[in-house]
């Protein structure tokens, strides 16, 4: 499993997700719901904890939400396979998980792409 592979390179040894493929009616429903955005976007991810928490420890990292009618869009548009779209979107939505935030600024941003491009090299060794 490739999650399973990055997850271990970063540190989280026991730990659960979970990943949803969806359509882009779905995801604009759960953008619109839960971040007041309108329409659909390629991925969601929803923390089960925030940076904040002070709770028990879980090992659950959260929800991965991916439209399969935006990452076949996206993969057309980069050129790429559809397999590869769905590796870099399953990494960006771990990264926010993780605590990544790209729309903080623009270091957060290059922060985050770098991580997202090392680990897909990582996973098509």
């Amino acid at each position: 499993m490739r999650l399973k592979r990055i997850l271990k390179d970063l540190g989280y040894y026991d730990c659960e997700l979970s990943l949803l493929f969806t359509d882009d009616q779905h995801i604009a429903e759960l953008n619109s719901r839960f971040l007041k955005r309108q329409g659909p976007t390629n991925v969601l991810a929803f923390p089960m904890r925030d940076d904040g928490h002070t709770g028990p420890e879980t090992p659950m990292l959260g929800d991965i939400v991916i439209s399969l009618d935006a990452a076949m869009r996206d993969a057309k548009r980069a050129g790429e396979g559809l397999d590869r779209t769905i590796d870099r979107l399953s990494i960006h939505g771990l990264l926010h998980l993780l605590g990544y935030d790209h729309e903080r600024s623009e270091e957060d941003a290059c922060m985050m792409e770098e991580e997202t491009e090392r680990l897909l090299t990582m996973v098509e060794r």
